[in-house]
C-alpha cells in the first residue's frame, strides 16, 4: 500500500473503492486491524499528543478524510488520489457485507443514537447484520459490560464513535482483548446514520466544501476550524 506522510502521519494513497476493498479483505481474514480516518484537525493534535501520534502510526490504514489532507499531499509532491470520506466508506462496506455472514457492532454516540442508527442502517442496507450497540457514555463498570458483550457477540466489524482522540486510544488499548476482526473510528457518523445530523448537500461534498457547510450550520465549530489554515501553513513550512 502506497502511503503519504503528512506531518508525521501516514495516509493510505487509495481511492474510495480501494479503501472498501482493503477493509473487506480485513473482514475476510483472521488477524485484527485498526482503521482510522484522520483529518487536518486530528493531524494537528498528533503534533502535540505523542500517544495519539504513535497510535495513528500504528494503524493498518489511515484514510484521508479531509480535503485539507489532499491539498497537503499535493504540496508535498506526493498527491493522494482523492478524498476518502469515512462515512461513505462505512456505508459502502455495509453494502458489500449485507448479504454475507458478517456482523457489525455500533459503539458510541449519545443515549438512543446508536439504537436509531441501527434501525436506519438495517432499513437502508437490507440484510445487514448489526449484532448489537452501546452508547458512548460509560464508567469503568459499564465499559467492562460493553467489552464482554462485544466478545460474546463476536462481530466482524466494530465501529467506535466516541470522538477523537478518545476513540482511537480506546481501540488501540482494547483491540487485543476484543473478538473482532476490524475496528474503525467513525467520529460522529452515528449521528448522521440516525438522521440526527444531516450531511452537507452533494454539491458541497463534490467541491470539497463539506467543512464549510459544517461551519455555517454549526457556528460553534469556528474555533476548531481555525486549525485548518494553521495546518496548511505548517505543511508549507515542513516542505521547505
Amino acid at each position: 500500500m502506497d502511503k503519504v506522510d503528512i506531518l508525521g502521519v501516514p495516509f493510505a494513497n487509495v481511492s474510495p473503492s480501494e479503501a472498501v476493498d482493503i477493509i473487506c479483505s480485513y473482514l475476510d481474514g483472521e488477524d485484527k486491524h485498526m482503521v482510522f480516518t484522520p483529518n487536518p484537525e486530528m493531524v494537528m493534535l498528533a503534533q502535540k499528543d505523542a500517544e495519539f501520534n504513535r497510535i495513528l502510526n500504528g494503524s493498518d490504514m489511515n484514510i484521508p478524510d479531509g480535503i485539507g489532507i489532499i491539498y497537503a499531499s499535493r504540496i508535498k509532491k506526493h498527491p493522494i488520489k482523492e478524498r476518502v470520506a469515512g462515512y461513505d466508506t462505512v456505508q459502502a462496506v455495509f453494502e458489500r457485507i449485507k448479504d454475507k455472514d458478517r456482523s457489525v457492532y455500533f459503539f458510541g454516540g449519545a443515549p438512543g443514537v446508536t439504537d436509531t442508527a441501527r434501525r436506519e442502517m438495517e432499513e437502508r442496507h437490507k440484510g445487514l447484520k448489526i449484532a448489537g450497540c452501546a452508547n458512548g457514555y460509560f464508567d469503568e463498570k459499564r465499559e467492562r459490560e460493553i467489552i464482554d458483550e462485544i466478545n460474546a457477540l463476536s462481530p466482524d466489524l466494530l465501529l467506535v464513535g466516541t470522538g477523537f482522540p478518545k476513540q482511537e486510544k480506546w481501540i488501540y488499548s482494547h483491540l487485543p482483548e476484543l473478538n473482532v476482526k476490524t475496528a474503525i473510528g467513525v467520529g460522529g457518523s452515528f449521528d448522521v446514520m440516525s438522521g440526527r445530523v444531516k450531511r452537507a448537500p452533494d454539491i458541497f461534498i463534490k467541491l470539497g466544501l463539506e467543512w464549510f457547510h459544517r461551519l455555517i450550520t454549526q457556528p460553534s465549530r469556528f474555533v476548531r476550524m481555525l486549525q485548518l489554515p494553521l495546518f496548511m501553513i505548517k505543511v508549507m513550512f515542513s516542505k521547505k
